[in-house]
């Protein structure tokens, strides 16, 4: 939903994406909406449901030829079922994509906003994958939660990058050995040389994904 996290991830596609000429490369088709109802809200009981837009949203990519959906918005995945029963073709999902990229890691360290997190999105999942998880404590969220709008807002400077390493690094130090991404404002300052343990980008693992199905591997 958030235009820098949007255009980085179609950056991402076409790094993941071999090509020699134009041609090579994939066709994207891409609504970058500002007008979806805050998800965040919403999931916290104080806002419209999103779920009606992401449904026309969807339901306009399909109709404009689109073979399969993507939706580079871990928190928008809380109203995927309104999403997938507006449309016939697939919407693969960046949470059991990036929640299959953990598979091979230990214990995971969550970071993401406040909606996320009440939605149980990477916990029900990750729990489910047999994971065991490291949650951010209250003071956790609502840090990393102002973080990501201050992204949102434009503002990727040092002390935003430092904030959200300490809180990642709060992680570690209480027994993580990966830390997941959970949002895609985050990757946006937030590096794997900033930790000591591997960063696992849900934008980078859905880019990945998106590259490897269109060029018919996956």
């Amino acid at each position: 939903m958030g235009p820098d996290a949007t255009v980085d991830f179609m950056a991402k596609v076409i790094a993941a994406t071999p090509a020699e000429t134009d041609q090579d490369h994939v066709r994207l088709l891409v609504d970058q909406n500002p007008g979806v109802p805050s998800r965040q809200a919403a999931l916290l009981g104080n806002g419209e449901d999103p779920g009606p837009t992401l449904a026309a949203m969807a339901a306009g990519l399909e109709q404009a030829g689109a073979d399969f959906l993507v939706m580079p918005c871990n928190t928008a995945h809380a109203f995927a079922a309104a999403i997938r029963d507006a449309v016939s073709i697939p919407l693969v999902s960046i949470i059991d994509v990036t929640v299959e990229a953990c598979r091979d890691h230990g214990t995971v360290g969550l970071v993401s906003t406040a909606g996320c997190l009440e939605a149980n999105l990477y916990q029900d999942a990750l729990v489910a994958a047999g994971k065991t998880l490291v949650l951010p404590d209250a003071d956790e969220v609502a840090e990393m939660s102002r973080l990501v709008f201050e992204i949102k807002h434009g503002n990727r400077s040092d002390d935003v990058a430092l904030r959200m390493q300490q809180t990642a690094n709060a992680l570690v130090g209480r027994g993580a050995e990966v830390i997941v991404a959970a949002c895609t404002e985050i990757p946006l300052v937030l590096t794997p040389d900033m930790l000591p343990v591997p960063l696992v980008s849900s934008t980078d693992v859905l880019a990945e994904v998106t590259a490897a199905r269109c060029a018919g591997v996956a």
